[in-house]
């Protein structure tokens, strides 16, 4: 069995939906959890400390550990505090699900400045606020756990949602990174994308009875997310640089892959012409890779063009 006895995990947007359902499930398992949430609405506006609590006092009655934060993600005080939160009260921070967010469907011709910069503040900003810290705390233990809850909306897109889909996409970079960094310190990085029945659904649809009675609702219960997150998030999970779909009771590892693309002669100046001659070339999916890093990228390129590079630079 995956257990978190003796660790300590952040849950934010935990007073709710998806995120509420992570923190008891870990919490069951062992974890002493932060609970955090600003206890807003799904637009971001308002505040309620008892969305946190109640949450709080479901996983105590339980006969489990929890304290509840209701600090901001949005700003580098709130992230501050809510590690500060973690290692105050228990001493340590083994994992961090990044799960806080917001959601408004805006045409993107309608699409305000203050729009797209309040959903970048929360997602986005609010994942790098979160996140320093929190791996400041575990690269001194040597060991940890970065969840970030991306979206197949950013990935794939999705209309209205130009100012969603850019900030969930930025995490799968920040997360990467992350990745990278942290491997020599025993921190993995990874992202789910997940797809379960929340106020997201309910409140952006034109009739959620209907969704009701063709029985796609149960099939898009928000239980069926839990498990991949909840493995990612403990000491069982040994991938990193990874994102993963979950889809009522589908998982499955999303990625982006490299084609193998035209090469121009070396020492050639290829032009426009020259792309759209070659288009079918550079537009090959198959067969492909997946670069680890954008290293893995150009070094392929130099060994096709017969440039031993990798060993001379230090990366």
């Amino acid at each position: 069995m995956i257990d978190f006895a003796d660790q300590v995990v952040v849950v934010t947007g935990a007073g709710r939906g998806l995120g509420r359902l992570y923190a008891i499930e870990l919490a069951r398992r062992g974890a002493a959890v932060v609970v955090n949430d600003l206890g807003g609405s799904m637009h971001g506006a308002g505040a309620d400390a008892s969305v946190a609590d109640l949450v709080v006092d479901e996983i105590r009655h339980a006969g489990g550990v929890a304290v509840a934060s209701h600090d901001s993600v949005d700003n580098r005080e709130g992230g501050q505090a809510i590690v500060a939160t973690a290692v105050e009260r228990f001493g340590r921070l083994d994992a961090v699900v990044s799960n806080a967010g917001i959601f408004t469907s805006i045409p993107f011709e309608e699409l305000s400045t203050e729009d797209w910069r309040h959903m970048l503040r929360v997602h986005l900003d609010g994942g790098f606020y979160l996140s320093q810290p929190a791996y400041r705390v575990m690269k001194k233990q040597g060991h940890g756990r970065f969840v970030f809850i991306s979206s197949s909306g950013g990935l794939f897109g999705q209309p209205l949602e130009a100012h969603y889909a850019a900030a969930k996409a930025g995490l799968v970079g920040l997360a990467n990174v992350l990745a990278i960094e942290g491997a020599p310190h025993g921190i993995l990085a990874n992202t789910v994308l997940p797809f379960g029945f929340s106020r997201m659904v309910t409140e952006t649809v034109a009739d959620p009875k209907t969704l009701e009675e063709t029985g796609f609702l149960k099939v898009i219960r928000p239980e069926l997310v839990v498990p991949i997150v909840v493995h990612l998030a403990s000491r069982a999970c040994t991938v990193t640089h990874h994102n993963y779909s979950a889809c009522a009771g589908r998982f499955a590892r999303v990625f982006v892959g490299l084609g193998p693309g035209w090469l121009a002669e070396p020492g050639s100046t290829p032009t426009a012409e020259d792309i759209a001659a070659h288009l079918a070339e550079v537009s090959a999916t198959e067969p492909f890779t997946v670069p680890a890093s954008i290293f893995d990228e150009v070094f392929g390129v130099c060994e096709r063009l017969g440039v031993g590079v990798s060993a001379e630079i230090d990366v």
